[in-house]
């Protein structure tokens, strides 16, 4: 196949936009709601924020440098695109929070600070996972640890930030830890609604005459199987009918196989409800 082709110039600026935009979201809800409250962000910013407080370096050299590690994984798999709009959304976050730490903090009010904490930083996140970044490097993790087990992406982050919050309850006080780990479950659902949810199954059937080149792109570059079923179109006459289940993150970069493919290829993409199987993993040894 041939070379997946880039964004058009005004699509690109309207994601690095879009990505600014929630990257701001996020250094407000962390500088001004809930560092100043005690209260933890889950994933690098939460290991980031206690790292701070015992040590007394900025938070935002901690988001950098614990990141880079999980963006070279993440380049490796989803290539440099990806590692570019990471590396900005990180970078502008931590210099906006260090900016955003020295204002005084918008309200002492724990109640306020969990809830209104947690609705930016799911919208900030939402923003950026939708245009194709990633503010922290376990989502990074958990959706490649998800292709090789039966763990879904929410499950993986989850089991992570209990752990954070655990230790946040000996640091802080346990009041602190509860208080976060309502922000999180506030935060994780409006990323759902923002951005359809991190590990949220779409089923993609693609109608195409070129069905082997793009379903062998598909499992090459996103590691899914793919469904080959001969069709007969009443006008385009014979074509092969693709059938796979991917993952919401993985959707763009679908979309960039087939135009790649077959510009002529006729598309839908839709929400999965419930998945039976291993249909949604990696399957290294097979093609459905």
């Amino acid at each position: 196949m041939k070379k997946l082709q880039k964004q058009k110039p005004l699509e690109r600026l309207l994601s690095y936009i879009m990505i600014t935009i929630g990257s701001t979201l996020v250094a407000i809800a962390l500088g001004n709601l809930l560092v100043p409250n005690s209260i933890l962000d889950g994933g690098i910013n939460g290991i980031s924020i206690m790292l701070g407080f015992l040590t007394k370096i900025p938070i935002s050299v901690f988001i950098v440098v614990i990141n880079i590690p999980f963006l070279l994984i993440g380049f490796k798999k989803f290539g440099k695109e990806f590692l570019v709009r990471c590396l900005y959304a990180m970078v502008l976050m931590a210099v906006l929070l260090v900016y955003f730490e020295r204002l005084p903090a918008i309200t002492d009010d724990l109640l306020l600070s969990t809830v209104f904490g947690g609705l930016m930083l799911g919208i900030g996140v939402g923003l950026v996972i939708r245009y194709g970044g990633c503010l922290d490097g376990t989502e990074i993790i958990a959706m490649l640890i998800s292709k090789k087990t039966s763990f879904s992406v929410g499950q993986l982050v989850l089991a992570c930030n209990v752990f954070i919050y655990a230790w946040a309850g000996f640091l802080f006080s346990w009041d602190r830890a509860l208080y976060s780990l309502l922000t999180y479950f506030i935060t994780f659902k409006v990323i759902d609604m923002v951005s359809e949810g991190l590990e949220q199954a779409k089923e993609a059937i693609i109608v195409t005459t070129q069905g082997k080149e793009i379903a062998d792109e598909i499992y090459k570059t996103l590691g899914r199987t793919v469904t080959l079923i001969e069709g007969k179109g009443l006008i385009t006459g014979q074509t092969v009918v693709l059938y796979s289940v991917i993952t919401r993150i993985e959707v763009p970069q679908l979309k960039k196989i087939i135009a790649s493919g077959d510009r002529k290829a006729f598309v839908t993409i839709s929400d999965v409800s419930e998945i039976i199987g291993r249909h949604i993993k990696s399957l290294p040894d097979q093609k459905n």
